[in-house]
């Protein structure tokens, strides 16, 4: 591998929504720039619809979703 591609190398991380601190704001879901947090159809305990990872590996942890949520209900983890 160059210096070069070793500089591209994909960087891949994960997050972890609570859905019961959830309360389907959609603010991480709008600030996702890979696209990769939906809305669920089903309700927590408190009766609302929360955010879940569509986990298809495009997740980079770059952590806007976990800066922009009022209810700190998202952790973030990068590899």
């Amino acid at each position: 591998m160059t210096d070069k591609q070793s500089s591209l190398k994909r960087v891949k991380g994960t997050i972890v929504i609570s859905s019961e601190s959830c309360k389907g704001c959609e603010l991480c879901i709008s600030f996702c720039p890979k696209g990769v947090i939906k809305l669920s159809d089903r309700l927590n305990a408190a009766g609302y619809q929360f955010a879940y990872l569509v986990d298809n590996g495009e997740c980079t942890g770059c952590a806007v979703c976990a800066l922009v949520c009022p209810e700190v209900a998202i952790e973030v983890y990068r590899d």
